[in-house]
C-alpha cells in the first residue's frame, strides 16, 4: 500500500470518529458524570499509624544479674536461652497483637459492631471486617507499624494508639505468666539440688568423720614419706644389729637391745602396709593395703558433692533471675511514633475512580464505533444476525442523531 492510500484509509478512520463524536462525547460524559458522583457519595476514610519497638536487651537475659552473684555469665546465658527469659521477639509481639482476644478486645473498647453495621453480634464478621482496615507488621527498619483505617480520623488513631498500650499490657501479662511458670519450675530443681547437695555433704563428713580423712591426696604423701623414713631406719638398724652381733654376739646386752628396735622398726613397717588399727593411735597414717579403696570412696563421695556445687552454680542466678522477671512489669515495647488524627483521606482515589472509567470508556468506544458504522451501511445481509446488527446500529443512530455516511 502507497502512502496515499495509507493516507486515504487514516481520513477514513478519522471521518468515522468525527462522524460518531456525539456518541462517542455523550456517553463519555455520562459515564465522567456517573464516576463523579459515584467518588463524593463514597465515604472518605483516614489512616492513622503508631510505630513501636522491642526495646533492645542489655542485660542478655540472665547475665546481669547473674554476674553480680556469681560470675557464670556463659552459664546463665544459657540457662536464659533454656527458659526462654530473653527479651520479647516480634513474633511474639505480632502474634499477641493479631490474635483472637486482641482484636475481639478493641472491638468491644471501640464499639465496631456498629460502625461496620453487624446486627446479629457475630464477632467472626466483626474481626473479618476489621482486619480489613488493619494492619500490624514490621517496616524495613525492623519496627512494627500499627495502622488503622477509619472514617473518623480521630478514631483511627485512638484505636491504633489503643493497640500498642493493649499489645504491651498483654506482652506484660504474658511474660509475668511466663516467669512464674520458670520460677515455679527452677524452684523445684533449686530446692532439689539443695537437697542432693546437703545428702552429698553429709556422706563426706560421716566418710571423713569413719576414717579421720581430711585430703586423702594429701595424707596419702605423708604416709607414704613416713613409710620410707621408717623403712630407711629400718635398714641403718639391720645393719647395727648385724655389726653388733659379729663384735658382741647374740648373747650381748647390746644386740638384745637392737634386735629389739629392729623388730619395733618391722612392726611400724607392717602396720603401714597392713595394720587397720593404724587409725586408732593416728589421724593422718593410714595402711597401704586400704588405702586405694578409702581413695576411691573418698574421691567418688567428693565428687558428688562438688557436682552438686555446680549445679547449684547453675541454678541459683537462674532462680533469682526467674524471682525477678516475675515481679517485672515493665514496657516490653518503646513508642516511637504515636498515632495523630490524619489530616490528608486515605482513601477513596477520586482521581482515579473517575478517569478510570472514562479511559476505558474510551477505549472500548472506539471499535464500537467501527462495528456501528460497519453495521449501519449494510444493504445485503448474508445471515439473519448481520441484519438484527443493522437494526441495531440503526436505532443508536437514531438515538443519537448521528448523520448517515453516504
Amino acid at each position: 500500500m502507497d502512502k496515499s492510500n495509507e493516507k486515504s484509509v487514516l481520513s477514513d478512520y478519522l471521518y468515522i470518529l468525527i462522524r460518531w463524536k456525539k456518541f462517542i462525547i455523550i456517553n463519555l460524559l455520562i459515564v465522567s458524570i456517573i464516576a463523579t458522583i459515584t467518588a463524593f457519595l463514597i465515604p472518605q476514610q483516614f489512616k492513622s499509624t503508631a510505630i513501636v519497638m522491642i526495646p533492645p536487651d542489655n542485660q542478655g537475659g540472665f547475665g546481669g544479674l547473674a554476674s553480680i552473684l556469681g560470675g557464670k555469665t556463659s552459664l546463665s546465658a544459657v540457662g536464659s536461652r533454656i527458659f526462654g527469659l530473653s527479651s520479647t521477639s516480634e513474633d511474639v509481639l505480632l502474634g499477641i497483637i493479631n490474635s483472637k482476644s486482641a482484636l475481639i478486645n478493641v472491638i468491644d473498647k471501640f464499639n465496631l459492631m456498629k460502625y461496620y453495621d453487624i446486627d446479629d453480634k457475630n464477632y467472626d464478621k466483626t474481626i473479618k471486617s476489621f482486619v480489613s482496615d488493619y494492619s500490624a507488621q514490621p517496616n524495613e527498619y525492623g519496627m512494627i507499624e500499627i495502622s488503622v483505617i477509619n472514617k473518623n480520623p480521630i478514631l483511627a488513631a485512638e484505636i491504633s494508639n489503643y493497640m500498642t498500650h493493649l499489645v504491651d499490657s498483654l506482652n506484660i501479662v504474658f511474660s509475668i505468666e511466663r516467669a512464674k511458670n520458670n520460677r515455679i519450675f527452677i524452684e523445684q530443681r533449686y530446692m532439689k539440688n539443695i537437697e542432693d547437695l546437703k545428702t552429698a555433704e553429709d556422706s563426706l563428713f560421716k566418710f571423713q568423720k569413719k576414717y579421720g580423712i581430711v585430703a586423702v591426696p594429701e595424707q596419702l604423701e605423708v604416709s607414704i614419706k613416713a613409710a620410707a623414713e621408717i623403712e630407711s631406719e629400718m635398714s641403718k638398724k639391720e645393719i647395727q644389729v648385724f655389726f653388733i652381733k659379729e663384735q658382741f654376739g647374740e648373747d650381748s646386752p647390746q644386740y638384745k637391745i637392737a634386735s629389739k628396735e629392729l623388730e619395733i622398726l618391722r612392726k611400724k613397717v607392717s602396720d603401714l602396709k597392713k595394720s587397720t588399727d593404724l587409725k586408732n593411735y593416728s589421724n593422718v597414717l593410714f595402711p597401704f593395703n586400704t588405702m586405694p579403696e578409702i581413695a576411691i570412696q573418698y574421691l567418688r563421695t567428693y565428687r558428688d558433692v562438688q557436682i552438686q556445687q555446680s549445679i547449684l552454680e547453675f541454678v541459683l542466678p537462674m532462680y533469682e533471675q526467674s524471682k525477678v522477671e516475675e515481679q517485672k512489669s515493665t514496657p516490653t515495647i518503646i513508642v516511637i511514633d504515636k498515632a495523630v488524627p490524619s489530616q490528608l483521606k486515605y482513601s477513596p482515589k477520586r482521581s482515579l475512580i473517575i478517569a478510570g472509567p472514562i479511559l476505558l470508556i474510551f477505549l472500548l468506544m472506539i471499535p464500537t464505533v467501527f462495528w456501528l458504522e460497519k453495521y449501519s451501511n449494510l444493504t445485503h445481509f448474508n445471515n439473519p444476525l448481520q441484519k438484527s446488527f443493522n437494526h441495531f446500529s440503526l436505532k443508536v443512530i437514531r438515538l443519537y442523531r448521528t448523520k448517515i455516511s453516504v
